[in-house]
C-alpha cells in the first residue's frame, strides 16, 4: 500500500506544479501583451448619440425648465395689482410685495417697463417674477414664497472700441452721423471737460476715441471709460489718456506730456445744454424789457438736469429771491466765488456751510425767479468782481512725478497708435 500512496502523491504534486507553471507563464505573456499595447482612448460619442445641450442660465435659474412670458407694467398699476392678477391670495401678495420693498424701492417699478414670469409646469402658478430696473441688474421675486428671492448685478464684459467724427454743425450730429450713441459724447466730455469748451465747437473740429463698450449677455449695454481721446480744434490737438500707475498713486486723465487734465474749474456746471445767453454788459432783458447788464452765462437745459459744482468749495449762500429764484452760491478760496440761479430745487443737504467737491450735484435746472424757460444762470466772481468765466485760463493740477513718466508714456504710445488708426492729428505726429 505504501508505494501506491507515494505514487498518487507524486502525481498530485506534479499536477500542482504544472498548474503553477502554466499560471506564471500565462501571466508573463499577458503582462508582455499589456506592455506593448496602447492604452484605450477616451470614450467617444457615436454619430447617432444625442448632442450635449448647454442649459440657458439666466436670472440664476435654467430657463429651459420654465415657460417664460413677458408683460408690461401699466400706468397706475402697482405690484400688488400684478400679483393679485396672477391669482395670489391677498396675504401672499402682501408678503411678496414686502419682500420686493426690502430689496428695491417700489418707486423703481415704473409704467412702460416690462417684467417676465417664469412658470414651472410641476408647480401650481408661476414660480418667479423677474424685473430689471436697469440693464445691469435684476430682481427675482419668488412667487412660491420659498425664500428664493434675489437681487443681483448682471455680469458685464468690456471690449475696446474706436470712434471718430468731424463736426459739420454740432457735436450731437457728428456723433450720431458717425453711427454712435449720444451717450458716448458724455463719456468724451468726462475725459476732456477741463480743456475743451463743448459749448463753442466749430465746423471742422474732429475727434477720435478709444472707449470701453459694455456687454450684458453679449448684448451692447452702455459705455465704460474713455481710455484715450483726441479733440482737434483751432489748429491744435487736445489729448486725454486715462492712466493708473501700478502702485495706484497716480490715476486720472493726463495730456500728451503727462500733465494732469484736471484743472481747478470745470468749463460749465451742466451737461446736455447750450449757451442761451452769454456774459453781456448791454443785454436786453427778455422779462424786464430793458437794457440791463447780464453778468453771467445762461445754460439752457431740460427741467431737472443736474447742476454740479465747478470746483471744490463751501456753500456760502442758499435760498430764494424774486429775481434769482432758487439759488446756491459757493465760496472756493480767497479769490473765487460762483453762483447758480433759477434752480428747480436744491439737492438734498445743500445748505450754508456744506462742503462740496468738484462735480457734486448741488441742484437741478428750473425756471424759478425771472426766467422765461428752464436754464441755469452761472455767475463767476474773481476777487469780488463778476467776470466772464469763459475767458478765464485756470491753472492745472500738480504735474505727474517724473518717476512715473516712463510707465505713463508706454500706455500713451499704445493708445496713440489706436487713435491714429482712425484719424490723424492736425499738429503732426506726436513726439
Amino acid at each position: 500500500m505504501r508505494p501506491l500512496f507515494t505514487n498518487r502523491k507524486r502525481r498530485l504534486t506534479a499536477a500542482v506544479y504544472a498548474s503553477v507553471v502554466c499560471a506564471l507563464v500565462g501571466s508573463s505573456i499577458l503582462y508582455g501583451l499589456m506592455a506593448v499595447s496602447k492604452a484605450p482612448g477616451a470614450p467617444q460619442l457615436s454619430d447617432t448619440a444625442f448632442p450635449i445641450v448647454e442649459p440657458t442660465v439666466r436670472y440664476g435659474v435654467a430657463l429651459d425648465t420654465f415657460t417664460v412670458s413677458q408683460d408690461t407694467i401699466q400706468y397706475g398699476q402697482t405690484l400688488s395689482d400684478i400679483l393679485l392678477g396672477l391669482g395670489l391670495e391677498p396675504q401672499q401678495a402682501f408678503d411678496i410685495a414686502g419682500n420686493f420693498n426690502d430689496m428695491l424701492d417700489v418707486r423703481n417699478l415704473r409704467a412702460g417697463r416690462t417684467y417676465e414670469l417664469l412658470d414651472d409646469a410641476d408647480t401650481e402658478g408661476p414660480d418667479f417674477l423677474v424685473y430689471a430696473p436697469t440693464v445691469y441688474r435684476y430682481l427675482r421675486l419668488d412667487l412660491q414664497n420659498t425664500g428664493r428671492d434675489k437681487y443681483q448685478e448682471m455680469p458685464v464684459k468690456l471690449a475696446e472700441r474706436l470712434a471718430a467724427g468731424t463736426i459739420e454743425s454740432s457735436l450731437w450730429n457728428a456723433m450720431v452721423g458717425a453711427g454712435h450713441s449720444f451717450a458716448l459724447t458724455d463719456k468724451m466730455e468726462d475725459a476732456l471737460q477741463w480743456s475743451v469748451d463743448f459749448y463753442h465747437v466749430q465746423k471742422g473740429d474732429a475727434f477720435q476715441l478709444v472707449y470701453e463698450q459694455e456687454y450684458v449677455h453679449d448684448t451692447e449695454a452702455g459705455f465704460g471709460r474713455v481710455r484715450a481721446a483726441r479733440y482737434s480744434t483751432g489748429g491744435k490737438d487736445i489729448y486725454a489718456f486715462y492712466f493708473e500707475s501700478e502702485d495706484g498713486s497716480q490715476s486720472g486723465y493726463f495730456g500728451l506730456d503727462g500733465q494732469p487734465m484736471k484743472s481747478t474749474f470745470l468749463k460749465a456746471p451742466v451737461r446736455y445744454s447750450r449757451i442761451s445767453s452769454s456774459y453781456n454788459l448791454r443785454r436786453f432783458h427778455p422779462v424786464q424789457r430793458r437794457i440791463k447788464p447780464h453778468l453771467g452765462t445762461d445754460y439752457a437745459a431740460p427741467y431737472g438736469t443736474p447742476i454740479v459744482a465747478v470746483a471744490d468749495g463751501t456753500v456760502s449762500r442758499a435760498g430764494r429771491t424774486g429775481g434769482n429764484g432758487i439759488f446756491v452760491k459757493l465760496h472756493h478760496d480767497k479769490r473765487f466765488d460762483t453762483q447758480y440761479l433759477h434752480m428747480q430745487r436744491r439737492a438734498p443737504g445743500i445748505t450754508v456751510g456744506k462742503r462740496v467737491s468738484q462735480g457734486d450735484v448741488i441742484g437741478y435746472v428750473g425756471s424759478t425767479g425771472l426766467a422765461t424757460g428752464p436754464h441755469v444762470c452761472f455767475r463767476f466772481w474773481d476777487n469780488g468782481k463778476q467776470v466772464d468765466h469763459t475767458r478765464m485760463d485756470f491753472q492745472d493740477s500738480e504735474p505727474m512725478p517724473e518717476a512715473y513718466l516712463p510707465e505713463y508714456f508706454a500706455v500713451r504710445d499704445l493708445y496713440l497708435d489706436k487713435l491714429n488708426s482712425v484719424g490723424s492729428p492736425v499738429e503732426g505726429p506726436a513726439k
